[in-house]
């Protein structure tokens, strides 16, 4: 599928882009190629092909979901200034 000039300068408009006259001809065959090549993938037969979520057949190697460490809060915020509901309260930087 060849694009027109007109369109080539429409998708720049869009994209916010400021191509001049003598790009104008290059941008037109390039975008022309590259939804050529679209156009060519999209006749690939994928009927028998599984979607996967990985090139590569690997699974995730995944840790036991346990507690490693206790909570230290009240011994962290021990030294803070000021705290409430284990929060550390700051003062106000924001009018």
């Amino acid at each position: 599928m060849a694009l027109t000039r007109s369109q080539v300068e429409n998708i720049a408009n869009l994209a916010r882009l400021e191509i001049t006259e003598e790009e104008i001809p290059v941008y037109v065959d390039n975008l022309s190629r590259i939804i050529d090549f679209v156009d060519q993938l999209e006749n690939a037969r994928t009927d028998h092909v599984e979607p996967m979520a990985h090139p590569l057949n690997m699974s995730q190697p995944l840790r036991a979901d346990e507690v490693t460490e206790r909570n230290l809060r009240d011994r962290v915020q021990a030294n803070a200034a000021q705290t409430e509901a284990g929060l550390y309260l700051v003062p106000k930087v924001i009018e």
